[in-house]
């Protein structure tokens, strides 16, 4: 029996390596990321794609890769991915919701103690030869007010290690989320940017979030509070942050990500916030730490093979999730299908007929479609499921066996 192949790009941890070859996957790697036409070439008859950041899976793609069956995101976002494709090719995606949240965390508690201590322009300086030992404009961070935009996985988890370092910390959240600890919502943007001493960004990359920081809410925060946007880089008119920060409104910024972002190693990095005083530019590192790429490799890499191994779609950000046990015992089928009424009745029709004994079964739609696993004792000869598979709601049937 053939192997299943997956392609990994842009240096995803070793430890994804690891956990398909476990699984009976056979793994090709590159170091970068690839455009359309050498991603497409690149994943002929390849059943998986692992990537993070910068290479896009369009519709194209999909469309010229018919034996793509999985995505994985090693990364938090998925924006790079047309979820909406893939699910109507049937081609499932997972990412990395949670694994890197404290790295990105652990940098922006860095950033927020650098920029109240101006540290940037202390060490440039001494590497210049400086010896510049003055208190001037440098600030503990007890007792000054964070106000987090965005109170999710990573806000509440910056929140929770703030507060413990003595900072009061106010939220803004469309969504509603539990305040932790002494944290204290607030009604809208302009009352936390009224409020906060340091503001920082962890909102998702939805379309309805580009611009959502630009020169009315830079106006509107305190005279000399700080900036940080660990989030998205759309998010942020970098232009008017720099006419802030040149004005003195802003005392310091730290942005980790950016509008446009070079493609790969090495190459150019344009900003309209380079070479500013206080401020600290890095290079979409948030969550570039080994433990989190390693979390990330392990999380993604073992969704993937147990949606290959067993069907499982726990988790998928674009298919039904059933959060299908690994098959202990005999068979199963995975069905894919468009959500209409009738299609659980016809499975066990088909299962009656052939006087299988189910074991178990899983349901779970979402919007147009529906997954249904089915586990049976024994196997099912090919002729009891050519109706099923030919059956005008079915999207893709497979079968998996213990």
């Amino acid at each position: 029996m053939t192997k299943p192949e997956v392609l990994l790009l842009e240096n995803i941890h070793p430890v994804a390596t690891d956990v398909f070859e476990r699984n009976g996957v056979l793994v090709h790697t590159r170091p970068g990321s690839l455009g359309e036409d050498d991603l497409i070439e690149a994943l002929q008859g390849k059943t998986m794609v692992g990537i993070r950041s910068n290479t896009k899976v369009t519709e194209r793609v999909l469309d010229a890769c018919p034996d793509l069956t999985a995505i994985g995101a090693f990364c938090i976002g998925t924006n790079q991915i047309d979820l909406a494709a893939a699910a109507a090719r049937g081609v499932a995606a997972f990412n990395a919701p949670y694994s890197n949240t404290r790295s990105v965390v652990e940098l922006v508690i860095g950033e927020i103690i650098a920029l109240a201590r101006r540290l940037t322009e202390k060490t440039g300086k001494m590497h210049d030869g400086v010896w510049d030992k003055s208190a001037m404009g440098s600030h503990e961070v007890r007792g000054r007010t964070l106000g987090i935009v965005g109170y999710g996985n990573i806000g509440t988890q910056l929140s929770n290690l703030a507060e413990s370092m003595g900072l009061r910390v106010i939220f803004f959240d469309t969504a509603d989320r539990l305040a932790h600890g002494n944290a204290r919502r607030v009604g809208t943007l302009e009352e936390l940017l009224a409020e906060a001493d340091v503001v920082s960004l962890h909102v998702d990359g939805r379309p309805g979030n580009a611009g959502l920081f630009g020169a009315a809410q830079f106006a509107a925060m305190k005279p000399r509070s700080l900036f940080i946007n660990a989030s998205r880089g759309m998010v942020v008119d970098d232009v008017a942050l720099r006419e802030h920060i040149l004005s003195g409104h802003i005392a310091g910024a730290a942005l980790d990500v950016f509008p446009v972002e070079p493609k790969a190693q090495g190459d150019e990095f344009e900003s309209a916030l380079r070479g500013l005083p206080n401020v600290i530019l890095t290079p979409h590192v948030g969550g570039s730490t080994q433990e989190a790429q390693e979390e990330i490799g392990y999380f993604v890499s073992g969704k993937l093979s147990r949606y290959l191994r067993g069907g499982s779609t726990e988790l998928s950000v674009n298919l039904p999730e059933v959060a299908a046990p690994a098959l202990a015992a005999g068979s199963r089928i995975s069905l894919l299908h468009h959500n209409i009424p009738g299609v659980l009745a016809s499975v066990n029709q088909m299962l009656a007929e052939q006087d299988a004994n189910v074991t178990a079964q899983y349901l779970s739609t979402r919007g147009e479609q529906g997954y249904v696993v089915t586990d049976v004792a024994t196997a099912l000869t090919d002729d009891a499921l050519t109706g099923l598979r030919s059956a005008d709601s079915t999207i893709w049937l497979r079968t998996h066996h213990a």
